[in-house]
């Protein structure tokens, strides 16, 4: 899935408690993917920029990606580091943190939403290399239904939050 839909559906999903949840969520939802690309994808932009590589375009491959950004993707995109984190925190803290499952769904969305060709996701890493081969979410199939549930969640999420307004309004 894109970054934007996940850092939409993690702050939609697990952050609507409160403001700074919300933005925590948001940003927990992109980590794992703003942990492996944000680097490459700035050296590229700033080669792009400065005109190398404009006949190829903005278009990455496989094989244009260093070794740690696979190392990374591996680290934010599995199941099993995210479980570690999240009973780490909620046993430092005490309590769950909520907006820290914005990440988890992440990894649950690109299980299914990645095409083994390419960043397919290593959700049982370390433990394992299997990858499920799932449909692309750029595929009209997966990109159109998730931009009308992210509309109707927010829509919702927005009706909700006016409507408890207008209660709380009337009740005083």
């Amino acid at each position: 899935m894109d970054i934007l839909s996940h850092a939409l559906w993690g702050g939609v999903a697990f952050g609507r408690a409160k403001k700074r949840d919300f933005w925590a969520a948001f940003t927990l939802g992109a980590a794992p993917d703003l942990l492996a690309f944000t680097v490459p994808s700035a050296a590229r932009l700033v080669s792009y920029m400065s005109g190398n590589g404009l006949t190829e375009g903005f278009r990455h491959n496989m094989a244009d990606f260093p070794q740690y950004v696979f190392t990374l993707y591996s680290i934010g995109h599995s199941l099993v580091i995210f479980t570690a984190v999240f009973v780490g925190v909620w046993l430092l803290r005490k309590k769950p943190y909520i907006p820290l499952l914005a990440w988890g769904f992440h990894v649950f969305l690109d299980i299914f939403t990645h095409s083994i060709d390419f960043f397919p996701t290593p959700f049982l890493w370390p433990f394992s290399d299997y990858r499920f081969n799932g449909l692309s979410w750029g595929h009209p199939i997966i990109f159109i239904p998730n931009v009308l549930l992210l509309a109707l969640a927010y829509g919702l999420w927005a009706w909700s939050r006016r409507k408890d307004k207008v209660m709380r309004f009337e009740g005083d």
